[in-house]
């Protein structure tokens, strides 16, 4: 792979991986874009979600070293955190455990990705406006990560492995509609990543270790690394900014015009 393919997909990862707008997705429109569909590239596109996983160790390193040392002295609230965590990942490892293949074999092509970006975008702009008339603003604080709460999130998060459905999406309006603020659902989704994200890129990374270094290159899956890692590290900031004063409104605009472009460009 060239590794200026390689920086512009981990730009991609990096800007798109923690908002609703589906990383895998776009990597996958990118990649089709510039003729990249090997196996290599679309395991090059999981593994650099590695670099989004430490984005999310280093703006969250205190909150999780806190809770960390309070895990083994065995507080309450951090017991609870990391059992929502827990519960949270376990029903979409379960799912894409058994439907990996047929997802991958059926699913990863531009057209089931525009599909998704527009039903996603509807979903995110009827629940903000309703949100917005009952004059509904949720609950502040991981505190209120109850497991029930976590369950949903967790169940939300099964729908995203439908590329261009979007991980953050699911889990975020799972989190509105369990009674959470926005940005306290957005944060929730970020450590959420660590497990979820972690485990795909580790079980994708040993799975094509041998086609990553033929067909793309230990250069350029640095270069996709590192790129990711800053460019999401400053998204997670501005983001969670972002979310305290507006909400996801325009984010579903956005994908809805994506989506029909896409459309339209495969289907003329």
């Amino acid at each position: 792979m060239d590794p200026a393919i390689a920086a512009l997909l981990g730009l991609v990862e990096g800007l798109t991986e923690y908002l609703p707008v589906s990383s895998t997705g776009h990597l996958i429109l990118v990649s089709a874009l510039f003729g990249e569909a090997s196996e290599g590239t679309a395991a090059f596109e999981i593994v650099i979600q590695l670099g989004a996983v430490l984005a999310v160790l280093v703006e969250y390193r205190r909150l999780l070293g806190e809770h960390f040392r309070n895990l083994f002295a065995r507080r309450p609230g951090s017991l609870a955190l990391f059992t929502a965590l827990g519960l949270a990942f376990v029903p979409a490892a379960i799912v894409g455990f058994l439907l990996h293949r047929a997802i991958k074999d059926r699913l990863f092509a531009p057209l089931p990705v525009a599909g998704a970006l527009i039903a996603g975008g509807l979903v995110m702009i009827a629940i903000e406006r309703t949100r917005a008339k009952r004059g509904a603003r949720g609950l502040d604080g991981l505190e209120h990560v109850t497991p029930k709460r976590a369950l949903l999130i967790g169940l939300g998060q099964c729908f995203a492995l439908w590329p261009g459905t979007s991980r953050s999406m699911t889990t975020i309006v799972a989190g509105q509609l369990a009674g959470l603020s926005t940005a306290t659902a957005a944060e929730f989704s970020f450590l959420l990543a660590l497990p979820t994200l972690g485990a795909a890129t580790l079980y994708e990374g040993y799975k094509a270790r041998h086609g990553l270094g033929a067909e793309v290159g230990s250069l350029s899956v640095a270069i996709g690394l590192v790129v990711s890692f800053l460019v999401a590290w400053a998204v997670i900031a501005l983001f969670i900014r972002y979310l305290k004063r507006r909400g996801l409104e325009p984010f579903g605009w956005y994908r809805i015009a994506l989506g029909i472009a896409v459309f339209f460009a495969m289907t003329r």
